[in-house]
């Protein structure tokens, strides 16, 4: 398993709406600026967020976008799989039912379910306001 820019991204875009709310709408020019990271790829994922319901954009000259929603409420996991999708190890995995032909004689299936595990386990627990904890423990120091 390997994370695309889209997912990296979509976690630093709501990564800098938890840190920079400061109660006005956030635009999309000042996360680009600070996360260095095309407004074009941006508005896209933007997009993807919205229509999930995890931003609301504001419209106008002061418009912007805010979270829906604490950022405790947002798990590293629902962002990836939201703009990754499945984020599972081998693609037997992926669906609800294994319908693999060969799950029955697959020696490797009980590593790779352990390996999903292992992921779900991380990423379903660390949260937004986690990363933020994080990142104000850097001092803001670190570039996110």
């Amino acid at each position: 398993m390997k994370i695309s820019t889209k997912g990296r991204y979509a976690l630093r875009l709501m990564l800098d709406l938890a840190i920079y709310d400061t109660g006005d709408p956030v635009r999309i020019r000042d996360i680009a600026a600070r996360q260095e990271i095309s407004e074009k790829y941006l508005e896209q994922i933007i997009s993807i967020l919205n229509k999930a319901g995890y931003v609301k954009s504001v419209r106008g000259p002061q418009g912007g976008y805010h979270l829906m929603k604490e950022p405790a409420q947002y798990t590293v996991g629902m962002i990836l799989r939201l703009t990754e999708g499945s984020l599972a190890p081998v693609a037997c995995l992926e669906d609800e039912v294994n319908a693999c032909e060969r799950q029955d004689g697959c020696v490797t299936l009980r590593l790779w379910q352990m390996l999903n595990q292992a992921v779900s386990d991380v990423v379903d627990r660390v949260t937004l306001a986690d990363l933020v904890e994080w990142h104000e423990e850097k001092s803001g120091n670190y570039v996110i």
